[in-house]
């Protein structure tokens, strides 16, 4: 009876894989599985991070299309001339020289203003296409990392999952030792209770991997069923070398190159008030049906003359700024090329423990429990068997956390250069 009880027990959570695995078959059959390419392209195409980064450079162009222009023009409506005491007063007749005015002034900025106006423009433009490159190197890193996960999670999934047959086999050995009078309650229980603990690692593994599709449905809008092969994470699509000597060819630092040539754009805006502007007005008077019309012309020039404590406030105060910009580069570059050495490093380093876990670790522990077990079948102790058991399931999990880190190091390399691709 307990024998029945325990099978039907040991078949629920059997079923549940078997009807995983046919439900994910099923899915795979009707959509192919998802390539870390494919999934970059698709979140790419409808990130909008880049839509609003999009929509930032268009602001820019249309800024930079009016930058330069002359202002308007201003249009004047005036009464000139107009007495305001005895006698005739408040009249606009009483006084021969009373006229009714209408004219246009126009402010004309110096050459030196309107270029600097335009080259700050052309700056602000490269600033937001170099915030587009930004954004989509982020957005290509964080696709990458959620289509990780989930490669992960399946690897994960796999490598517990191929350990439940074993399990079913040690507690079917410990419940024929028991009925033949070679075994122990002991090592029955502790059989199930190692069958029911992986029950419960597969159930926080499935959780986990629906928590992952969830995220990598976050940037491609619908579910992938599965994730296809990965590309070779021990191979990066750009040589390290040549990612530690482009260091201001990465996307992170493009956004630090466009502010510095706004503030040197600034810098010139503020020099270029010191040259004088103009203005032109003309004026049409109009007096008494007897006498007549008059038109005033006028030039205007603005005379910079008093400079210490304006205009030159002003270049002093840019010329910190671009200083300051400048200082924040070569900071930043500092920073980028040590964090791309680190990155290199970690990546290598957790490529040859992936290498070693396949190579050595997973394949002795394998060993090891297999010996156990058959041990135990031919009489032996069942807690060798538990031991190498419990052993064998931490370095598959600890393999399957190096994939992941292995493969998110990667991730952060392969997409540091705007141009570079993955590759299958």
């Amino acid at each position: 009876m307990l024998s029945h009880h325990f099978a039907r027990r040991l078949m629920v959570p059997g079923l549940a894989a078997l009807l995983w695995g046919a439900l994910a078959t099923a899915a795979g059959a009707i959509e192919p599985p998802l390539t870390l390419e494919a999934a970059v392209r698709q979140g790419l195409a409808r990130a909008p991070q880049l839509e609003a980064r999009t929509a930032d450079t268009a602001a820019a162009r249309e800024e930079g299309a009016r930058a330069g222009q002359l202002p308007d023009p201003t249009l004047t409506l005036g009464l000139s001339n107009f007495p305001v005491t005895s006698p005739g007063a408040f009249s606009l007749r009483s006084d021969s020289m009373t006229m009714r005015t209408v004219g246009v002034m126009q402010t004309i900025p110096s050459r030196a203003a309107r270029d600097a106006e335009r080259g700050l423009a052309a700056a602000q433009i490269d600033a937001a296409e170099a915030d587009y490159v930004g954004a989509a190197q982020t957005v290509r890193e964080r696709i990458a990392d959620a289509w990780i996960e989930v490669w992960a999670t399946q690897q994960k999934r796999a490598l517990l999952g191929e350990l439940r047959g074993e399990s079913a086999l040690a507690v079917l050995i410990a419940q024929a030792r028991l009925r033949g009078g070679d075994g122990s309650a002991t090592d029955a229980l502790a059989a199930r209770t190692d069958a029911a603990t992986l029950d419960n690692r597969l159930e926080a593994v499935d959780a986990d991997l629906a928590a992952a599709h969830t995220g990598l449905q976050r940037w491609l809008g619908e579910d992938a069923a599965t994730v296809a092969d990965t590309p070779d994470f021990q191979v990066l699509p750009v040589a390290p070398a040549r990612l530690e000597q482009a260091i201001d060819q990465q996307a992170p630092m493009q956004a630090w190159q466009a502010r510095e040539q706004v503030a040197e754009a600034a810098l010139a805006q503020a020099r270029a008030a010191k040259h004088p502007d103009w203005n032109v007005s003309v004026e049409y008077g109009r007096r008494a049906p007897y006498l007549s019309d008059m038109v005033t012309l006028q030039v205007g020039v603005s005379l910079p003359l008093f400079t210490r404590n304006r205009q030159d406030r002003g270049i002093s105060a840019k010329q910190a700024q671009w200083d300051a910009v400048q200082a924040d580069h070569e900071d930043a570059r500092r920073a980028q090329r040590e964090a791309v050495a680190r990155a290199v490093v970690n990546w290598q380093g957790w490529g040859r423990q992936v290498q070693r876990y396949q190579d050595t670790l997973l394949p002795l522990a394998r060993d090891r429990a297999r010996t156990a077990l058959a041990s135990y079948r031919g009489g032996g102790a069942l807690q060798p068997w538990l031991d190498a058991r419990r052993d064998e399931i931490e370095q598959r999990l600890a393999y399957a956390e190096a994939l992941a880190t292995h493969a998110r190091l990667w991730a952060a390399l392969a997409y540091l250069l705007p141009n570079s691709e993955t590759t299958p």
